[in-house]
């Protein structure tokens, strides 16, 4: 049943009418937007083949129907982070035991159309479902036909179903049709948000993607390393045979630039600028130096990144560290 209305929700062409009323949501995961968490996706505000957020942004793909909120990396996920109901509502359909791979890699298994892995689905009044995808195996926390409370634990955020990283996806349907929590009136397209409120009980950012963590290695690590939780500083000692500056990012798009820049006790080591030539849901580039004769120079370090956009700073962040005799 769940991926009947999965189905449905990705054959509709444009988002559904909704008008807010008393209909509101909670936020549904226990983490810190900005912090421990993102948005990595928003649902697909393109009538056509195209994809745009519902700022005409990029952080959407086409059919995309409805809000998934990242966890960092797969350490993160092994930690348990739990989903919790968005509104009060019965239990519906729910599914568990799928297990936690991601698609393509080894071991995934076959989908068979339960592409939103394990999942639980509520119906609440007027009309209203939400969906909770990609759960945790073993971590459905409620059954069939209960009546839950807003905030109450439904699983945890895992890797189950068509997905790629740890994220839940919520999906919100009123009368079968999907609906764009941020943007929930009908026909407007991207950039019409400011007309209409959304639906959440409390503001949550908009967030044009960003950094997921920056950090220090001695060679250019493994992406995949990257995504299962590398320490972003390692044992550091003054022989290392290199000091390579990592950023994972995501949400980037083509004609961002990223500076990295490296100092040291006697100054500027590297300041190197990269351009992405295109638009990416998750990113990882890498640059450093090797290590000079007689080693690091003993002393405080700082790394240091900036992103671009249009010509604009997007970001910026530091991380700094100690090498010592």
């Amino acid at each position: 049943m769940i991926a009947t209305i999965i189905r449905a929700a990705l054959l509709a062409l444009s988002l559904a009418p909704a008008h807010a009323g008393a209909f509101s949501l909670q936020w549904p995961v226990a983490c810190s937007l900005g912090q421990d968490c993102f948005i990595q996706q928003y649902p697909d505000h393109d009538p056509g083949p195209g994809a745009v957020d519902f700022t005409c942004g990029p952080l959407s793909y086409d059919g995309h129907s409805g809000t998934d909120i990242a966890l960092p990396d797969l350490a993160a996920m092994a930690r348990g982070v739990d989903v919790r109901a968005a509104a009060p509502g019965r239990v519906q359909v729910l599914r568990d035991g799928m297990p936690d791979i991601a698609l393509g890699a080894p071991g995934a298994p076959v989908l068979d159309r339960n592409e939103c892995g394990n999942a639980v689905v509520l119906d609440h009044s007027g009309g209203w479902q939400t969906l909770y995808c990609h759960m945790r195996q073993g971590s459905v926390a409620v059954q069939q036909g209960q009546e839950v409370a807003a905030g109450t634990v439904l699983g945890q955020i895992g890797l189950s179903g068509q997905t790629e990283f740890p994220h839940l996806h919520l999906g919100l349907r009123r009368d079968g049709a999907v609906v764009d929590p941020f943007a929930p009136r009908p026909g407007e397209g991207c950039g019409a948000a400011e007309t209409g409120p959304a639906l959440w009980s409390q503001p949550v950012p908009y967030g044009p993607g960003g950094l997921i963590a920056l950090g220090i290695a001695s060679a250019v690590p493994e992406f995949e390393a990257v995504k299962a939780g590398l320490p972003a500083l390692p044992r550091l000692t003054r022989d290392l045979p290199a000091l390579v500056i990592w950023a994972h990012l995501y949400g980037t798009k083509a004609g961002d630039s990223l500076t990295f820049s490296l100092t040291g006790p006697g100054g500027g080591i590297l300041s190197e600028t990269v351009g992405l030539d295109r638009t990416q849901a998750r990113a990882m580039r890498a640059v450093g130096r090797r290590m000079p004769p007689g080693g690091w120079p003993a002393g405080d370090y700082e790394a240091r990144l900036t992103v671009m956009r249009s010509g604009m700073i997007k970001e910026h962040d530091s991380l700094f560290f100690t090498l010592r005799d």
